[in-house]
């Protein structure tokens, strides 16, 4: 497959670049190679940056002179470089409009478009856990009556039935931030919800701020609500905050999606402290904040974090709308999720849906409603499991591929893998005929062809599942990778769990 030109345009790019400043450049940089680095060691340093998404595409980067002041080297080595990057297909210059980051030709990676795997085949693709089976049976025993009492209504409920909103809202309640069940709208999924908030929050052509790397549904979703995407990179040590509010500042977003509780992939946990810094920024810029909660019960070390709303100010709220689920916490195929919002925000959603499903199956809402008083005792049992589960895929990894590189996530559903070298794609692919599905992380990539050096793999299976996976994945290895040409969208899935 032909590789395509990432960058059309010398003159397009120029113009909608985002700036670097030279000190954040140089702290970065600095990180990876040590102060006062050499040419090679600063242009292997900007490339691994830019591959990580730490630095976003697009992205102009400091004049020559500026960043040698802050890197305290010479102009010229600097100068050498940048030509590197330039040489290497990783950064464009134009005489007085300076030198901006880009992708070489060909670079844009494959991936493996598949909903569920084949029968023999290790699903490595889905963070979901299995239902917890004898909480679900119950609940199907209790639900069956109640379900009975509601064949004799029409059966639909746009906002949501009413005992499953004061059930949500009650959650919330619990969790430390006082909710009315009139702010909870249930949706199928938080899928569902997120892509309700962005069409009617959005229109084509706002800017929408986001995380890289992200949860790729949420990227599609604002993608084809035609929002043009300003991404802030984060990893597994969290997000740069001096950025995250740099960014507000300068683009000013019509609205930012954000997974502040153990970040999906990453498994960052947002401080409290840089929590409260970004809703100053937001404030200032009237931003709408969509704030992901998915994850932000699967605490594996320490206590739930508290919902986010719960650290804004009176009136700062009604700038923030948050998603939440049951898909993690309990099972996927239970179709349930819901918005929290303002009681005007959440009628407003409700009209809009109706244009897509018109309300959330009744069956999985009366399911719910059953399950919701008891999550606590659910996840009593799941959480322990899990952290199981997640130190004994690191153990399987570091027996069996030592020279891959992670940090072990304090919660959420799996770790983001760092290959050392960008063959996720070509892995991805390979992988499939040794029995093991992959997503490459560059599925979750703001910027394609990003993070094609990550995999995000999932602590959901039993230890000994995980650990043939691995060795799957290590003679995979052994046996060759093919070269892998082409752009993700071209096999991208449209979803993953």
């Amino acid at each position: 497959m032909a590789g395509i030109r990432v960058v059309q345009s010398v003159d397009t790019v120029s113009a909608t670049a985002r700036t670097l400043g030279s000190r954040q450049l140089a702290g970065q940089v600095t990180a990876l190679t040590g102060p006062h680095p050499g040419y090679r060691a600063l242009a292997q340093g900007v490339r691994t940056l830019l591959l990580d998404g730490r630095i976003p595409l697009h992205t102009r980067l400091p004049a020559e002179r500026e960043l040698a002041t802050a890197l305290e080297v010479s102009r010229a080595t600097v100068t050498a470089a940048y030509d590197l990057l330039r040489e290497g297909g990783h950064a464009l210059s134009r005489r007085g409009a300076g030198t901006w980051t880009t992708l070489p030709e060909g670079t844009a990676p494959a991936s493996v478009a598949r909903y569920q795997a084949p029968d023999g085949v290790i699903d490595l693709a889905m963070a979901a856990p299995s239902a917890p089976a004898a909480e679900l049976a119950a609940a199907f025993e209790l639900a069956g009556p109640e379900v009975a009492c509601h064949a004799a209504t029409n059966g639909y409920h746009p906002l949501g039935l009413p005992e499953l909103r004061a059930a949500v809202a009650e959650r919330y309640t619990r969790r430390g931030l006082p909710t009315l069940p009139e702010q909870i709208l249930i949706t199928t999924g938080a899928q569902s919800a997120v892509s309700l908030v962005v069409n009617l929050l959005g229109r084509p052509g706002d800017r929408a701020l986001v995380e890289s790397p992200s949860y790729p549904n949420a990227l599609d979703a604002v993608r084809h609500a035609g929002l043009r995407i300003t991404p802030v990179p984060v990893t597994e040590d969290g997000w740069d905050i001096e950025l995250l509010e740099c960014t507000l500042r300068q683009t000013a977003p019509r609205l930012a999606y954000l997974i502040p509780d153990f970040q999906n992939p990453t498994g960052a946990l947002m401080s409290t402290e840089q929590r409260s810094r970004l809703l100053r920024a937001v404030r200032a810029t009237g931003t709408w904040l969509l704030i992901d909660e998915t994850m932000a019960e699967m605490s594996l070390e320490g206590p739930t974090p508290a919902p986010f709303v719960s650290l804004a100010h009176q009136g700062e709220s009604e700038q923030i709308v948050t998603v939440g689920s049951l898909s993690k916490t309990h099972w996927g195929g239970l179709r349930i999720g819901w918005v929290r919002a303002g009681s005007r925000l959440v009628h407003e959603l409700a009209a809009l849906r109706i244009h897509v499903d018109l309300a959330p199956s009744l069956i999985d809402q009366v399911l719910a409603k059953t399950l919701l008083p008891d999550m606590d005792d659910v996840l009593s049992r799941r959480l322990p499991l899990l952290r199981e589960r997640r130190d004994a895929l690191a153990d399987s990894l570091s027996r069996r591929l030592p020279e891959w590189r992670w940090q072990s996530p304090v919660g959420g559903l799996s770790l983001w893998v760092d290959l050392g070298r960008p063959i996720a794609g070509a892995l991805a692919q390979a992988a499939l005929a040794h029995g093991v599905n992959l997503q490459p992380g560059s599925r979750f990539a703001a910027d394609p062809g990003t993070h094609e050096h990550r995999l995000r793999l999932p602590f959901v299976h039993e230890p000994e599942v995980a650990d043939e996976a691995v060795r799957r994945l290590a003679a995979t290895l052994d046996a060759g990778l093919p070269t892998v040409l082409g752009t993700a969208a071209q096999h991208r899935p449209h979803w993953v769990a």
